[in-house]
């Protein structure tokens, strides 16, 4: 048997609204503290860089849009290359006229290795087009990787079967929002599509934040048979859920 494994982190954040700044010397910080020490592949939350709702309550994120060569994706490839770790995280994508909710992965030496654009933007999202690239597959660190974000999640069978059964871990970031009183939809959600594809899945999701709303916090890795491995522990700061996920090539088909 060909068994590897992962040391996988998802950070879990407060969103710091209109900061992109202060969001990435935080995080710079976090990836330096012995908490994330030694991590081949963090994930970050979705759209933590600029926050996704104002303190109005808009989710309106067209002032930060940013080409895939500006300062902020040239910032998190600067992170990942000083911290040697894959990072995967945000970016508000301004492409030929378009903005897109992005997600761009780094290699350990600040290589631009994938990039996503969500499939499926939430109702809020006005700004953003629905992403055109589909789903990839990417091998990283020695793994198949394949990439959706939040609201794709609903969608993603139908959409991506294919790389799911390719893949055989998904990063998802999030910035979760449950239905009031429904509790933690993510806590049926992803073990089931972990169990169905046999994929393992690591979700960043905003932490505890003005304005609060359900579904904040929860940051969590599970396996390929849908089993927890860690979860972010609750609290109003950052928060970080990490675990080594181990992956048996055989198993897939390989």
């Amino acid at each position: 048997m060909d068994a590897r494994s992962l040391d996988v982190v998802a950070l879990e954040l407060p969103q710091r609204f209109g900061d992109p700044r202060g969001a990435l010397a935080e995080i710079d910080r976090l990836l330096g503290t012995p908490a994330l020490s030694g991590a081949g592949l963090v994930l970050l939350p979705e759209l933590i860089l600029t926050g996704y709702v104002s303190p109005r309550g808009d989710s309106d994120l067209r002032r930060f849009a940013e080409p895939l060569d500006g300062d902020t994706a040239g910032r998190l490839a600067e992170l990942a290359r000083a911290h040697a770790v894959a990072l995967a995280g945000p970016l508000v994508e301004e492409s030929e006229g378009r903005l897109y909710n992005t997600l761009l992965v780094f290699d350990r030496e600040g290589r631009r290795v994938g990039h996503y654009r969500k499939r499926h933007p939430w109702y809020p999202e006005r700004w953003a087009t629905p992403g055109d690239l589909g789903t990839p597959v990417l091998d990283l660190l020695g793994v198949r990787i394949t990439t959706a974000i939040c609201f794709d999640v609903h969608f993603l069978s139908e959409d991506a079967g294919g790389a799911l059964e390719e893949a055989e871990l998904l990063l998802f970031p999030t910035a979760w929002v449950d239905p009031p009183g429904e509790g933690d939809l993510r806590a049926e959600l992803l073990p089931a599509l972990a169990r169905r594809h046999g994929i393992a899945i690591v979700n960043a999701n905003w932490g505890p934040s003005r304005p609060a709303v359900e579904g904040q916090g929860g940051s969590r890795i599970v396996d390929a048979r849908g089993r927890l491995l860690a979860a972010a522990p609750p609290g109003s700061g950052p928060g970080v859920a990490r675990a080594t996920v181990r992956f048996a090539r055989e198993q897939r088909g390989a």
